[in-house]
């Protein structure tokens, strides 16, 4: 069937997100959609020459928090630098809408506590032009982006919107909040909410170092907002807890979804963190189990450690309480680091003690020298034990302190070393590799938009496809077309996207065009391109020839076009149809 087509892809080696082995083939183009796979006859707008390269879907990130960066922001760095054409916001239960104009300092410490996004950038960039969840959506609708946005309903502004203070200090619902909260729910969704998430887990805290309002939410309150989204007939919900209880956390998520009969994903990391770090074999077997009976749950989990990034321009490094640091840390930066190059400074620095900020959970890092390695540029994020801080120091007959000390001030003090917080107890990623050939599991956790100054896997993509597939010396690799259908279908159907993660006639024209052979992931550096001058972690790739949205090219060998084709998705979307 001819066509007149907007956009021509030539030639390339075409992985098509379903899993089947890669084949070589046009792809056409026409008003948004994939209309050809195969040859493409007669000349095209726009073309793209893809010999030797690689064209994949474009990939589908479940798990961000562009929350805030949405309402300012038109690209959405550093997800727009790794391929992603779609992602979805409002994860772990918090976000900034519905709220009453005098709660917005509240939902700013929350989300400047739980996802490290600095208080005066949220003051400055937040518009606030909403106090409903569906006025925020209005919003986003009327904003274009370099890729498609979805956002889930947070549950900690449902309760604080409710139930005002006694929501944030985690008091028990009345019957009659109850049924607010799901009326908000319900509104939401029909406005085009993906569904409703929320957090139970201890290492999410306000600025101020309180849980999060939903911490401790009980079981009457999870089901009306799960019911909610039965009523509407459509909606996910999304989830991360504890497990401190495996077994009844398992059960209660259980009935959740056979009484909703909604999806659910949460959550999952393997490490010495608690239940859900140590049983993590057991819950994805239970996730698997459970959607072989028709309960369609999924766990969450990330292609790499957890990481965090420690330095001098960053939230935490190993000395960020010690006295004498503290005193320095309101000084510009040049003058900050000639300062700590003072041998009679440093002293008194090492000398110092360092206890963790009680209000940052993850503080505790910052001297777990036994996980913390230098990252390197290109970054290697798989590195034997006998390369850590620890085991370095050791071999120079130093402390590991003084090591860190020497490290962090070399590149001009902007050195930034590494520390891993779960997915690495054993000291490889082989739990990584067992999580997601797991049935049980889909990808996610790379948190775009979040943790500005401490972590930055929202590059997981790009590692996907360098490591896993190409690079990868101490294990397995994985073949390319299954990795392409994790990072595309897999995600996007987790989420009721069935529009788009396949290159096939009547698919949604999200792709990449991907020179696999040069594809370089870079390490993480500090920007200070945020509202207010803030700072953020981003990592950039090399390698990505075309990122294509909606049949426009927003990227061309990693430059931005200025095209933002990228739009507001209203809820789930139906299957592509030619």
């Amino acid at each position: 069937m001819a066509h007149a087509m907007d956009l021509a892809i030539r030639g390339g080696l075409v992985v098509d997100g379903a899993g089947a082995e890669a084949f070589k083939a046009d792809v056409g183009i026409a008003a948004g959609r994939i209309v050809e796979v195969g040859e493409v006859v007669g000349r095209a707008r726009d073309e793209i020459d893809a010999r030797g390269q690689v064209v994949t879907p474009g990939f589908v990130d479940i798990h961000t928090h562009y929350d805030g960066q949405v309402t300012w922001e038109n690209r959405l760095v550093p997800s727009s630098y790794h391929g992603v054409t779609t992602v979805v916001m409002g994860n772990c239960g918090v976000g900034f809408a519905p709220c009453r104009p005098d709660q917005h300092e509240m939902l700013i410490g929350l989300m400047e506590g739980v996802e490290d996004i600095p208080h005066p950038v949220l003051v400055e960039g937040l518009p606030w032009t909403w106090e409903t969840y569906p006025q925020y959506l209005d919003l986003l609708a009327s904003r274009h982006y370099d890729m498609d946005v979805c956002a889930y309903i947070p549950h900690a502004p449902v309760r604080v919107y409710v139930m005002g203070q006694r929501g944030a200090d985690r008091e028990p619902a009345t019957v009659e909040e109850l049924q607010q909260m799901a009326r908000i729910v319900r509104e939401a969704v029909e406005a085009g909410a993906m569904g409703v998430s929320t957090s139970r887990t201890f290492f999410h805290r306000s600025s101020d170092g309180k849980s999060t309002p939903s911490f401790a939410a009980a079981e009457d309150e999870l089901r009306a907002l799960a019911l909610a989204l039965k009523e509407c007939g459509k909606g996910a919900m999304q989830l991360i807890t504890d497990f401190d209880d495996p077994d009844r956390t398992l059960a209660l998520l259980r009935r959740m979804v056979e009484r909703s009969g909604r999806p659910l994903s949460v959550s999952l990391l393997e490490g010495g963190y608690g239940p859900m770090t140590l049983r993590w074999r057991e819950v994805l077997d239970w996730a698997a189990e459970s959607t072989s009976a028709g309960l369609p749950i999924k766990a969450q989990v990330l292609s790499r450690a957890i990481g965090v990034m420690l330095g001098h321009e960053l939230t935490l490094n190993t000395f960020y309480t010690c006295e004498s640091y503290v005193k320095l840390a309101g000084l510009p930066f040049a003058e900050r680091i000639r300062l700590l190059g003072l041998p009679e400074v440093k002293a008194r620095i090492l000398a110092e003690s360092a206890d963790p900020n009680p209000t940052i959970v993850l503080g505790r890092l910052a001297r777990e020298f036994e996980h913390m390695f230098i990252l390197g540029d290109p970054p290697d994020y798989e590195q034997p034990f006998d390369q850590s801080i620890a085991a370095r120091a050791e071999r120079a007959g130093v402390t590991p302190e003084e090591l860190v000390y020497d490290l962090m001030l070399e590149r001009d003090g902007k050195n930034n070393l590494y520390v891993t917080l779960c997915n690495y107890e054993h000291g490889s990623l082989d739990s990584s590799l067992a999580m997601m050939r797991h049935p049980g599991a889909v990808l996610g956790l790379g948190d775009g938009g979040a943790h500005c100054g401490t972590i930055c896997d929202g590059s997981y993509p790009t590692f996907m496809l360098t490591h896993w597939v190409r690079d990868r010396t101490r294990g397995e690799r994985l073949p390319l077309p299954q990795v392409v259908k994790w990072l595309s279908q897999d995600t996007a159907r987790a989420v009721g996207l069935l529009d788009r993660g396949r290159i096939a006639a009547g698919y949604k024209a999200d792709l990449n065009v991907i020179d696999l052979d040069h594809l370089r992931l870079h390490a993480p550096e500090a920007v200070y391109d945020l509202p207010a001058g803030g700072r953020r972690l981003v990592q950039r790739a090399d390698g990505y020839a075309a990122t294509i949205v909606g049949g426009s090219i927003v990227h061309r060998c990693g430059v931005p076009t200025g095209a933002l084709p990228g739009r507001l998705v209203r809820g789930p979307q139906s299957a592509a149809t030619d």
